[in-house]
């Protein structure tokens, strides 16, 4: 993989800096930490395979290398935006990654085709939610209406 393009995690991230207690307890705590790390790192196989065989005509096969490494590259991707928008966040002190903050990431790293696409996405996910969100508010107002 091209390491030009991999972020590493902060080096003040609580799992790097953990330092065992002579206790046994703690120590196997922390060895059960850094067993998981590297698992929680990567999405769910499954839930790549499952992009992989919709994007894929039906009668194609994925091997399981294949899935193994289209999973990593997805995960580093992930990581590699977000930790971009995690920098301008800091920069601006704020502590929550939003929306903007990833198409931002993606113009500024170069993925403009991603970021159009995204942004067109976030906005039809918005207006969902406000229609979703008006629905409720509308079902509430005629149980309350009913009640009286």
């Amino acid at each position: 993989m091209n390491q030009g393009l991999m972020r590493s995690v902060p080096a003040n991230s609580y799992i790097d800096n953990f330092v065992p207690s002579s206790s046994d307890s703690n120590h196997s705590n922390n060895q059960f930490i850094n067993e998981l790390r590297e698992q929680d790192r990567w999405l769910p196989i499954n839930n790549v395979s499952k992009l992989m065989k919709n994007a894929l005509p039906q009668t194609t096969k994925v091997s399981k290398d294949a899935k193994e490494c289209m999973q990593e590259c997805v995960s580093e991707f992930i990581s590699f935006v977000t930790s971009e928008a995690s920098d301008g966040c800091i920069l601006e002190k704020r502590k929550t990654i939003n929306g903007e903050d990833i198409l931002i990431s993606l113009y500024n790293l170069g993925f403009e085709n991603y970021a159009e696409v995204l942004k067109i996405y976030l906005a039809k996910y918005r207006q969902h939610l406000v229609m979703k969100n008006q629905v409720l508010y509308e079902q509430e107002l005629e149980l309350l209406e009913n009640e009286q």
